[in-house]
């Protein structure tokens, strides 16, 4: 069984749509299992009925015409109560239902799984034996296994619509990823790609066969000259077994081999670099799923030479793009080369596939004031040239092809955020204080020069979280000291005399330096933050020397310590920054020691937030990581993204806690995550009592209206009334009340301070 199952998970990994899937699985689950039959029925919502799809053994002409409603015969039952039903005789069993046609009259011995995908009930996957049979639990399990692997490939089809043809175009379909940028984007979509990348070649029309056919065979007489040249140096070096090899590749480059498919797929529409793509991907399939060794190995010399031509052919044609007036920018990978080509004024949003909230590429959308969705791991985005897109900076989403009614709703929210934004520009040298007075100070988070402005021109009071890895990021090595002074130098400068709190260097986990790669199997809970400079206190110390040295005369520095768990970490690394300034006053500097503070991020933080305070001059909530552990979500995860929420009952409680602990010391805490730049939560951390609040210059605006119309009473009305609940979205809909009552709803909007 375990040998079938590997051979049929490869066999479904390697078929491109749904109906090959399904016609793979009734084949090859009922030549493994011994049955008679196997049948693949699937949820239509259109028609709120489990559709018969697939199936070895019964009628295939009633393939997509037979079907059953949620809990009508076996199968629906199957799909009602979400668990397998083994009958040995099915046709007794009170809720059988006959199907016409069908032909499931003469098959006694049943057993059906449902399908699901992320608690959705998708299907039901059966097996049919005509003697009555008792199936046994490991045909029980082998068959739930298939139904999981069956899932993940519906749900794709059922997002993109990719019941066709893969030139099909997309229906309307939404995909998640992660909140790279906030705001809203809407334009059409510019697939961009990495040289030589057979998987991320998007599928695109030509307008000229002829020349697209000219130039790919210009590309593969170039790569079959290269061959003939590889084989010539490596005569003496191989076996003539060995050497033998190339003749092989020089075979499969033939004009009517693989060169044939490819012209035949240009003449059909599809421009060169895509049909190239295409013709290997699919041989390079039909390779990988062949039982022997050798031959399965070969896949890897197929997209070998795919890459060989297809890399001849970008280099031999320069495509002139034509971007839209409105473009958001697709890509598995998106990097700053590709932004640049870009007219500035034609971008307006991003999508990538790969990276996190962190990537370079959601760092320069920040700046830039892009929105961006990251990590959009299921997004079909070599299919999505051209097509209409909304990009949700906001909720991380990104929705293809959206329907008339859609576009209007996003329109009027663009329209709605422009018109909020016209309002709130007055409150720019105004106060962040409640009705009643009570004072909060709004400071922003940074990392770039470019966010200075802005942040500047939307009244922030001083920074509090500049991210010191982002210019640690943006290079090929280590930025030498005098480099770093020179970069510390100018935010002091630019926000003088605000404060101003660098955190120290922050890699580790979703931030890894290209010439200091770190592997670790759980990189969140490795080496991360702190860890890393107190086990390399020359970078430590080069930094906190650099910070030091570039706030001479100015003297609105604060240091703030990331990724603190305990109180010995604590003491070294407070050891180590008390070092560096004597370093400094015996070099004739004339500076006094900075405030330094602890970013309470880990659950260990919050309960030694006392203690911590009693060493330090300030704390910070990094609200974005502390949830991430409380609720042990990864927030780059587009898979359980539903799970991370900050307003889960424990984190408001290890919040209200780091408060208490703060002032039992006299110490001011502030808030640096995400928490600060949602309005409803700003009110909550306002009544507990939170000294200041820091956030994305985006938000800055919209919390700091919300809070000047409220009376701290009422807000500590309210923490007492969400504390008392359990239940997340009981806690989200008193806060959403609290604001609609008060007629400041349109600042509810989701706003990710990233």
């Amino acid at each position: 069984m375990l040998e079938s199952l590997r051979r049929i998970v490869q066999e479904v990994n390697a078929a491109g749509e749904l109906e090959a899937v399904l016609e793979i699985i009734v084949s090859r689950v009922r030549t493994a299992m011994g049955t008679a039959v196997c049948s693949v029925y699937l949820y239509d919502a259109v028609l709120d009925r489990y559709v018969f799809r697939a199936t070895e053994g019964l009628n295939s002409d009633l393939i997509g015409q037979a079907g059953l409603a949620v809990g009508e015969g076996l199968v629906g039952k199957v799909a009602k109560r979400e668990e397998p039903i083994n009958l040995d005789d099915a046709e007794a069993h009170p809720d059988y239902r006959h199907l016409p046609g069908l032909g499931e009259e003469r098959f006694r011995g049943f057993l059906g799984v449902p399908i699901i995908h992320q608690r959705k009930v998708l299907g039901v996957l059966v097996v049919q034996e005509a003697e009555r049979r008792r199936f046994t639990e490991s045909d029980e399990a082998f068959l739930i296994t298939m139904s999981a692997q069956l899932a993940g490939v519906i749900a794709h089809a059922e997002a993109t619509g990719a019941m066709g043809s893969g030139t099909d175009a997309l229906r309307t379909a939404t995909f998640h990823g992660v909140s790279g940028a906030p705001g809203i984007a809407m334009g059409d979509a510019v697939v961009v790609m990495p040289l030589a990348d057979l998987s991320a070649v998007p599928s695109r029309r030509c307008d000229d066969p002829d020349s697209e056919i000219v130039a790919f065979q210009r590309s593969l007489a170039a790569v079959r000259s290269d061959i003939k040249s590889l084989a010539k140096n490596m005569e003496s070096q191989l076996r003539r077994e060995e050497h033998a090899l190339f003749d092989v590749y020089l075979s499969m480059l033939d004009d009517q081999a693989l060169g044939q498919e490819v012209v035949d797929l240009i003449r059909g529409g599809e421009w060169a670099q895509g049909a190239i793509a295409q013709v290997m991907r699919e041989h390079a399939r039909t390779f990988e799923q062949l039982e022997d060794v050798y031959l399965r190995e070969r896949a890897v010399d197929i997209k070998d030479l795919g890459r060989r031509v297809l890399a001849h052919l970008q280099q031999a044609v320069e495509v002139e793009r034509e971007y839209p007036e409105n473009t958001i920018l697709v890509g598995e990978e998106l990097t700053a080369s590709m932004l640049a080509e870009v007219p500035e004024d034609r971008l307006v949003g991003m999508v990538s596939v790969r990276g996190s909230s962190n990537s370079h590429v959601a760092i320069m959308a920040r700046a830039l004031g892009l929105p961006t969705v990251v990590g959009a791991q299921d997004l079909p985005f070599i299919r999505l040239d051209n097509q209409s897109v909304i990009v949700d900076g906001y909720v991380g989403q990104v929705i293809c092809n959206p329907s008339a009614d859609l576009c209007q709703q996003y329109e009027r929210q663009l329209e709605e955020e422009t018109r909020v934004s016209r309002g709130l520009d007055a409150l720019r040298d105004l106060p962040c204080e409640s009705s009643d007075g009570h004072r909060v100070p709004l400071l922003v988070n940074t990392g770039l020069m470019s966010e200075v402005g802005r942040s500047l021109d939307q009244g922030a009071e001083g920074v509090g979280l500049y991210r010191t890895e982002i210019p640690f990021l943006l290079r090929d090595r280590f930025p030498s000291e005098e480099e770093q002074r020179l970069i510390y130098r100018e935010q002091l400068q630019a926000f003088h005399p605000k404060p101003v709190t660098m955190r120290t260097l922050d890699i580790g986990g979703d931030k890894a330096l290209p010439y200091f790669p770190i592997t670790e199997e759980n990189p969140f809970l490795g080496w991360r933050g702190i860890r890393i400079t107190l086990d390399h206190p020359e970078i430590f110390l080069s930094q906190v020397r650099a910070m030091m040295k570039a706030s001479v005369g100015l003297d609105n520095l604060r240091i703030m310590l990331p990724m603190i768990s305990n109180i010995l970490e604590l003491e070294e690394a407070l050891e180590l920054i008390y070092r560096a300034h004597e370093e400094l006053l015996e070099d004739g500097l004339e500076l006094s020691l900075p405030p330094i503070g602890v970013m309470v991020e880990v659950p260990a933080a919050v309960y030694q937030a006392q203690e911590m305070a009693r060493r330090v001059d300030f704390l910070s909530v990094g609200s974005n990581d502390l949830t991430q552990y409380l609720l042990a979500v990864d927030r780059n995860n587009s898979r359980v993204a539903g799970l991370y929420n900050s307003f889960h009952p424990a984190v408001l409680r290890a919040m209200l806690s780091v408060v208490k602990g703060a002032h039992a010391e006299g110490k001011p805490v502030s808030v640096c995550g995400e928490m600060a730049g949602d309005p409803g939560a700003a009110v909550l951390l306002l009544a507990m009592g939170y000294d200041m609040l820091s956030m994305s210059a985006y938000n800055l605006p919209r919390v700091k209206a919300v809070i000047r119309q409220i009376h701290s009473d009422d807000a500590i009305a309210l923490l007492k009334t969400v504390l008392r609940l359990d239940n997340v979205r009981h806690i989200q809909e008193s806060v959403e009340e609290f604001l609609v009552e008060r007629g400041i709803s349109r600042h509810l909007r989701p706003l990710l301070a990233v």
